[in-house]
């Protein structure tokens, strides 16, 4: 299937859907970068709530994805290899959950990578890297998806799409040593609100959720890459001399609950983008008080 045959099937399958039980019954989902941490676990959240889910994710992360899907969803999850950066390999992504499910109403855009160090340092390669990832990848996600809900809303005005980047605190305020990742997050900002404008003539609504620290998930605690030990070697954390250090450091911007994000809380805001119909371009801090808008 290619992406006109998708559209075209899209449009015909616009109120063929699995009504599971839930405040998501019907909808069709992609969460990239699903297989594990954040993503994981707004997959596990979203299906529970009646979503028809696909975990796209590099081919890498198959059997854990599978793993996921056996232990924790079911049948209406499968996975689907996927590299954000990779134009063509989301499109393949976009038919493939067209071809499964029958189309897309909600999009999460969740891959990403972040890496730290401050600008003397910090190899040129790196800062592209996560630059095609974080915020290159999310202008694919974006376009490809879009065309899916467009050809949705072709078929029935009064169908609604969402796209959903999961961005970071980091997109909301700049973080020092750590400006590659922060500075890819704020241009997704500024892609949501313009991507917003311009889709919402398809009743196409697209917001970010600005989750806070998630410590328990590998993008924090992995012994050798996590950012605990990133931010530690990077001397990011005034005094640390340990891992232990850096955390409570952290934990301790944090006015409410004395823990760190979790998929949960990111999920239900992802589910409050959905659910509100006057709101669009919008970036949601989840951080338990860490961030807070004027």
């Amino acid at each position: 299937m290619n992406l006109e045959e998708a559209k075209k099937a899209a449009a015909e399958n616009i109120h063929i859907r699995n009504n599971a039980p839930g405040r998501l019954s019907g909808k069709i989902t992609v969460v990239t970068g699903g297989a594990q941490g954040f993503g994981a676990g707004i997959a596990e959240y979203l299906y529970n709530e009646g979503a028809s889910v696909l975990i796209a994710d590099l081919s890498f992360q198959k059997e854990t994805a599978e793993t996921l899907i056996k232990e924790k969803l079911g049948e209406r999850a499968t996975f689907c290899p996927c590299d954000v950066s990779d134009e063509e390999s989301v499109i393949k992504m976009v038919c493939f959950c067209v071809e499964k499910f029958g189309g897309i109403d909600l999009f999460v855009s969740n891959a990403g990578i972040a890496k730290a160090g401050d600008i003397s340092t910090l190899p040129t390669e790196t800062f592209e890297r996560i630059s095609k990832i974080n915020y290159e990848g999310f202008y694919f996600c974006s376009k490809y998806s879009s065309e899916i809900m467009k050809a949705q809303n072709s078929a029935d005005i009064n169908n609604w799409g969402d796209i959903v980047q999961i961005n970071s605190k980091s997109g909301i305020v700049g973080s020092k040593a750590n400006f590659a990742y922060s500075s890819s997050k704020f241009a997704g900002i500024g892609l949501t609100q313009s991507l917003a404008l311009e889709l919402a003539q398809y009743r196409i609504k697209v917001n970010a959720v600005c989750p806070g620290n998630y410590y328990d998930g590998p993008l924090w605690s992995d012994p050798e890459k996590g950012l605990f030990i990133q931010y530690l070697n990077a001397g990011k954390v005034p005094g640390a001399k340990t891992i232990d250090d850096v955390k409570a450091f952290y934990l301790a911007k944090q006015p409410i609950n004395n823990r760190g994000c979790l998929p949960s809380d990111v999920a239900k805001a992802v589910i409050y983008c959905v659910e509100q119909q006057f709101e669009t371009g919008q970036a949601i801090p989840v951080t338990g008080g860490q961030v807070m808008l004027a």
